[in-house]
């Protein structure tokens, strides 16, 4: 196996989107992170995290068997997120 081949395969594309609203005259800072993730057992993980920017924030973290339902409920809270970003 040659170097990029292996370098190909340590590296794999995670799906993941980061928005973020600041408005000064508002007073308002905020983000909104999402992204996929492995388990240590073998599982696919969506999290969300958001806030405001600065601060800790929350964080929601669902776990599914397959890597189906994750990939489609990341697009379809993506597609909800970015739409609210064009709104504005």
């Amino acid at each position: 196996m040659d170097w990029l081949t292996m370098l190909l395969a340590m590296t794999q594309l995670v799906p993941q989107l980061y928005c973020q609203r600041i408005d000064p005259s508002k007073n308002m800072a905020r983000y909104y992170t999402l992204y996929l993730q492995q388990t240590l057992f073998g599982e696919t993980s969506l999290v969300r995290c958001w806030g405001r920017i600065g601060a800790r924030g929350q964080e929601k973290i669902d776990v599914f068997a397959g890597e189906r339902k994750p990939i489609g409920l990341f697009l379809r809270v993506a597609r909800l997120k970015r739409s609210s970003v064009t709104k504005q």
